[in-house]
């Protein structure tokens, strides 16, 4: 049994939000082109999740990679596309353990996940992920990074259908209390868990550094004042060029879902950013900005 330091405030956190399960918003598997890295569910036990490739689509796969985003931080979910494995749970958590790549990490998206961390097993019995991690993953950092580890870790294997919730291990040993932060995780771990780790706005599309054609299609899943979320285009002078607002299909206390297809021009393909943001109730000014690097065409 691990050394019990239990911080309070830290327990506190982990409130359930009351709107915010697994099915707040669409934060399953990204659809693409290319195979669904979303396994459906297996006979128990079973390595990991797998993916099934189609002949047509060269051997790819897509899955999602939660890292963090902002000063908060918040979770923020990423995508990787590569050739096909059937280790694919495996080849998302290594994703998860390497970290942001470079484009990523210059539009400030940062990982809570020590260094030097690495993957020592994972297999699915009836639902549970149980990950083997090495003790590196438990160092460091103060409650809000050891929080937000745990979340993404959880974000990251719960996005599989045959994947529910996660149980931790360090070494090979079951993990009931995790870090001198007295996290508790005795329990399989939930996204409901980590709900309160979600942003006000999460974009899932566009990608950061894609090369975008008009329209572009911006979406996501947003918890905003009367569900309006707000969107701009800035072109690399820095002149914003679109100014426009769509509603996601719930607010006010309450995710939901958003999607808008944003029309553009540009005279000659050039770096630009997409924005998108809550206008302030009180004054129209942005607050819970999100800004995603894109390659505006032409």
């Amino acid at each position: 049994m691990r050394r019990l330091f239990t911080v309070a405030s830290v327990l506190a956190i982990l409130v359930t939000a009351g709107c915010a399960d697994r099915s707040s918003g669409s934060l399953g598997p990204v659809t693409t082109a290319t195979p669904s890295a979303s396994a459906a569910p297996t006979d128990a036990p079973t390595t990991e999740p797998t993916a099934t490739p189609s002949p047509e689509t060269e051997r790819e796969m897509t899955y999602e990679v939660w890292f963090a985003y902002g000063p908060g931080p918040s979770l923020f979910v990423t995508h990787r596309t590569e050739p096909f494995t059937p280790r694919v749970g495996a080849a998302a958590v290594t994703a998860l353990l390497d970290g942001p790549t470079a484009d990523e990490r210059r539009a400030d998206v940062a990982s809570a996940v020590p260094d030097g961390v690495d993957l020592l097993g994972l297999t699915i019995e009836e639902g549970t992920a149980f990950i083997d991690l090495s003790d590196e993953f438990e160092s460091g950092g103060g409650s809000t990074s050891v929080l937000l580890r745990l979340a993404q870790l959880t974000y990251t294997l719960t996005q599989f259908a045959s994947v529910d919730d996660v149980v931790l291990l360090l070494e090979g040993e079951r993990v009931e209390v995790f870090s001198g932060e007295g996290v508790m995780t005795d329990e399989p771990m939930t996204r409901r868990r980590f709900a309160p780790w979600l942003p006000p706005i999460l974009v899932q599309t566009p990608a950061i550094g894609e090369r975008a054609s008009s329209p572009i299609v911006i979406s996501g899943t947003a918890n905003v004042f009367e569900a309006n979320v707000s969107i701009s285009i800035v072109d690399a002078n820095g002149d914003e060029i679109v100014r426009t607002f769509t509603t996601a299909t719930c607010g006010t206390g309450c995710r939901g879902t958003f999607e808008a297809p944003v029309r553009y021009d540009v005279p000659t393909t050039q770096r630009g950013i997409v924005r998108v943001y809550e206008a302030s109730a009180m004054d129209g000014r942005p607050t819970n900005v999100v800004e995603i690097p894109v390659v505006l065409t032409a």
